[in-house]
């Protein structure tokens, strides 16, 4: 691998468990992914999957259990507050909620410019000034806004506060934590189409957690899907749109809504989500796939490249192209 195609976020193993009562929930489970400079990898999968916690441990808001994150080559897994604090500046997160994301009692000049208060950047008027900058880049009018606070905004006008106070401090690395799911269809279009800008704009590279397919599709290069703690394939976005090799894949995408009712559709999925207190034996998409055998049961299969770029994790996956 060349220096340019070095990834900027490396993911090795990654594992995080929460102790419930006696027993210990498995959020993520040995976890391995890279993301490219300048790259958007989607994550995807049902709410309960492990891919919020996954996003919140990176940036080291929840403490890994077991495995290595990799930022810029450097481990931030083990560093202590004190170390992790300069690499918190280029790294940064959008929430899911936008309202109880922001300070109620601030107002909204000092929400976007506490980032740089924080690292003890400039003066109080220069700091005002790059906040108001900053709002305006994302559409919004400090003149109007900025003495105002979060709970006198729309949803999709917090989304685009928190966003400014997100790129204060120019990080190369910015985690949306399913940033549109809390709006209304024609506000996540503005959302989306922002980030798209900002990303072109700042040269970003961008982790894009969510579980709607079709979202993730038009923001993202590559597309990881997740279930139940664990990473089940990845590949680039049109790849897996066009030929997915899991059953759990195509069942995502059998269940986005499509405008003509005669469609086509995939398998659907069935059954509940097994419990991360104890899941199943082997493949954990066993107890819901069509196509599981004993061997599912008895052995967990791992990520195998089916085509370039392309890794499933399956015995019996729905598709296998020659790899080059």
């Amino acid at each position: 691998m060349t220096d340019t195609a070095a990834p900027l976020l490396s993911v090795e193993h990654l594992t995080v468990q929460f102790r419930v009562g006696r027993g210990r929930v498995q959020a993520v489970s040995d976890v391995s992914f890279d993301v490219v400079r300048g790259e958007t990898l989607g994550l995807v999968g049902e709410s309960g999957c492990g891919k919020s916690t996954t996003g919140r441990t990176i940036v080291r808001v929840q403490r890994p259990t077991a495995g290595a994150i990799r930022f810029d080559g450097q481990d931030i897994g083990s560093m202590g507050e004190r170390e992790l604090r300069p690499v918190r500046r280029r790294m940064q997160m959008i929430f899911q909620d936008p309202i109880s994301s922001l300070n109620p009692r601030r107002r909204v000049s000092e929400i976007v410019a506490e980032p740089l208060a924080i690292d003890g950047w400039g003066t109080a008027d220069e700091r005002g000034e790059r906040a108001r900058a900053m709002l305006t880049s994302v559409g919004i009018d400090p003149d109007q806004t900025g003495d105002r606070r979060p709970q006198e905004f729309s949803g999709g006008q917090c989304q685009r506060i928190s966003i400014a106070r997100a790129l204060m401090s120019d990080p190369e690395l910015l985690i949306c934590d399913e940033p549109v799911s809390a709006l209304d269809v024609s506000v996540q279009a503005q959302i989306l189409n922002l980030l798209a800008e900002l990303r072109a704009e700042r040269g970003l590279t961008m982790l894009f957690i969510a579980h709607d397919l079709a979202v993730v599709k038009n923001v993202s290069d590559r597309v990881a899907v997740m279930y139940l703690g664990k990473i089940v394939e990845i590949a680039p976005s049109d790849d897996l749109y066009r030929s997915p090799a899991h059953h759990y894949t195509a069942a995502l995408m059998a269940a986005i809504p499509e405008p003509d009712p005669a469609s086509a559709r995939g398998e659907t999925l069935t059954g509940e989500l097994p419990s991360p207190l104890n899941p199943p034996s082997g493949c954990r998409f066993r107890t819901r796939c069509p196509a599981a055998t004993e061997r599912c049961a008895a052995e967990e299969p791992p990520l195998t490249q089916v085509a370039r770029g392309h890794q499933v994790a399956c015995h019996f996956p729905l598709a296998r192209p020659a790899a080059p």
